[in-house]
């Protein structure tokens, strides 16, 4: 088997391979590149040794048995039988389902995930997005400190569980899309360093010196990235990746990271004959991440719309503190601003930023499924201090109408794991780190961020604790009980109403139009031939549709079509789908 490893600063280089170790040779075509061969199956451990230091693992290592600190594994794809003929799932029409796979299930484990998937199915989803897997220290974590981007975390099954996940959701019709971390990487069992200049200090990020896109070095650097994206499309049969906050990726050169990204992946999807596709993650609101590379955008193929959520949620909740202020001052024109324009900040003043942010979006270009719309996710939860869920604070009625809204609009929907049936656990922010400095300064600081914010030390969750980790996990009793077993029944039913009416995925923002009143704290919209009304208020509200011809497609509470005057009269903390007849 031939072994190889980017090291340009190393003078020598020894392969130790399943207990034998031999010097590897400099690539005469690849300056930096040494390569050699030895006996190597499925399973064998191996490392690289550079200038006679210690044996770390390959930066390329598919697998990590013993952690983010021990050997490499070899891994070999081809024993893996594909049960499934997969014609691939693409993004237009999609629902999402958000998942982490260390808490879907009290087991944690890519199996235990892979059981509950018919779930997913009489839900109505299309794909399930996963949370970050890459390998990170201990047990349970977010996933977003990982290492090794092309191996699969080792508490969670490896590899071979990760096929097996991807298949059974493959034969039960689901799509599967993988968020990758590729802004930094976890400070404990990095050992890219060692290797190359795999970061640079030319910027900055939140989590330190940035990944080297655009310094000397930054031609491997890039290609390490790209290479581990098209291995999960490749290798594991994953059909979209999501890119964890692509603002903080620093790139200067003519040619941005996310373009070339977008370029293989488009490459990757012709030669396999599937659809393949990208969501970023953003903060930037500039339409040109998800603008076509045909028309000198970057070829993201979506983003998540954080303007979208935090206008609902300051609908639903009347929160205004942090970034939350720019939304709050009028949420229901936030909101149909939204609606109509994909990004409430564009251009406009940010008070929260002290200065203008965003860009405007061509409505008449861009389509709606290029925005992902969502009332919950997990850093919208797992980032607040308790990680308390929309359902720990808002009547079942107010999670109806924010299902309705995140369901009905124009937007690809996703929805964060659990929601579905309001769920009673909260999703709190878990570590397990095995550096017990480390662990200590993620507590403190946790503790310090929330206390700044007026929150008792005692009451924001000890990360390393394992009772944060497990009061985290889907409690699955309680769909089987009410409240949770009506919501449930109410998400099911606008899942199916969004694939049985063609206005309802028609991704046309001109087509969107949308009424409001502040005050009394309704808001209409109209889709096509479809009207959906939300009533946030806790007494009925009596909502101009405009129509008087309409047929009621679903109601939380019961509703009657409209009168004379085209009315509609909807019950407080309620909503309701009419189609005009």
């Amino acid at each position: 088997m031939r072994f190889e490893v980017w090291a340009p600063q190393a003078g020598r280089v020894t392969l130790h391979c399943g207990g034998a170790t031999r010097a590897l040779e400099r690539d005469p075509e690849r300056a930096g590149w040494w390569a050699g061969e030895a006996e190597a199956e499925d399973g064998t451990r191996y490392g690289f040794a550079l200038d006679g230091g210690p044996v770390l693992p390959d930066p390329r290592s598919r697998r990590q048995p013993d952690g983010p600190d021990g050997q490499s594994a070899v891994v070999d794809h081809g024993r893996h039988a594909w049960r499934a003929a997969w014609p691939g799932r693409g993004l237009p029409g999609a629902v999402l389902y958000e998942l982490h796979v260390g808490t879907y299930t009290r087991e944690g484990t890519l199996d235990a995930a892979a059981e509950r998937l018919e779930h997913l199915v009489e839900l109505g989803v299309s794909h399930v997005e996963l949370m970050p897997l890459c390998p990170f220290p201990g047990r349970h974590g977010w996933g977003y400190e990982g290492v090794s981007l092309w191996a699969v975390h080792e508490p969670y099954g490896g590899p071979a569980a990760l096929k097996r996940f991807v298949d059974r959701a493959h034969e039960l019709g689901l799509g599967v899309v993988l968020d990758v971390v590729h802004n930094h990487l976890g400070p404990s069992g990095n050992h890219l360093p060692a290797f190359g200049p795999y970061f640079t200090d030319t910027h900055h990020t939140p989590w330190g010196s940035a990944v080297n896109l655009d310094a000397p070095g930054s031609d491997e650097v890039r290609a390490y990235l790209i290479g581990s994206a098209l291995a999960w499309l490749r290798d594991y049969r994953i059909d979209g990746l999501r890119l964890d906050a692509v603002h903080a990726l620093h790139d200067t050169r003519a040619l941005h990271f996310l373009e070339e990204l977008s370029r293989a992946v488009d490459a990757l999807a012709a030669e396999v004959d599937r659809p393949l596709f990208l969501i970023a993650e953003s903060d930037l609101a500039d339409p040109r991440l998800i603008t076509p590379r045909a028309e000198n955008g970057l070829g993201v193929h979506a983003q998540w719309n954080d303007d979208f959520h935090h206008a609902l949620h300051t609908a639903l909740t009347g929160e205004s503190q942090g970034y939350y202020e720019d939304f709050a001052r009028a949420p229901f024109a936030a909101l149909a601003k939204t609606l109509t324009s994909g990004f409430f900040h564009d251009g406009t003043y940010s008070t929260f930023r002290g200065r203008r942010h965003g860009r405007p979006l061509d409505r008449s270009r861009v389509s709606a499924h290029r925005l992902l719309g969502y009332s919950q996710t997990h850093d919208q939860v797992g980032n607040r201090a308790q990680g308390d869920r929309l359902s720990a604070s808002l009547s079942p009625g107010l999670l109806a109408c924010a299902a309705t809204l995140v369901l009905t609009a124009p937007f690809t929907p996703m929805l964060f794991m659990g929601e579905e049936w309001a769920a009673g656990t909260p999703w709190q922010f878990f570590t397990d780190h095995t550096d017990p400095d480390l662990a200590e300064a993620v507590r403190r600081g946790r503790r310090r961020e929330f206390a700044a914010h007026g929150w008792a030390e005692e009451d924001v969750p000890d990360p390393q604790d394992p009772a944060t980790r497990d009061r985290s996990c889907l409690d699955w009793s309680e769909p089987e009980r009410e409240p949770h077993a009506r919501v449930l029944a109410w998400y099911r039913e606008l899942v199916a109403l969004r694939r049985g009416q063609p206005d309802l995925s028609d991704p046309d923002l001109c087509d969107v139009k949308v009424t409001y009143d502040e005050d009394a704290r309704w808001l209409a919209f109209r889709r096509g031939d479809v009207r959906v009304a939300v009533n946030l208020a806790k007494e009925p509200s009596h909502i101009p549709l405009g129509l008087r011809n309409a047929r009621v497609l679903a109601a939380w509470e019961p509703v009657q079509p409209p009168d004379e005057d085209g009315m509609v009269t909807v019950p407080g903390e309620s909503c309701v789908v009419l189609t005009q007849e």
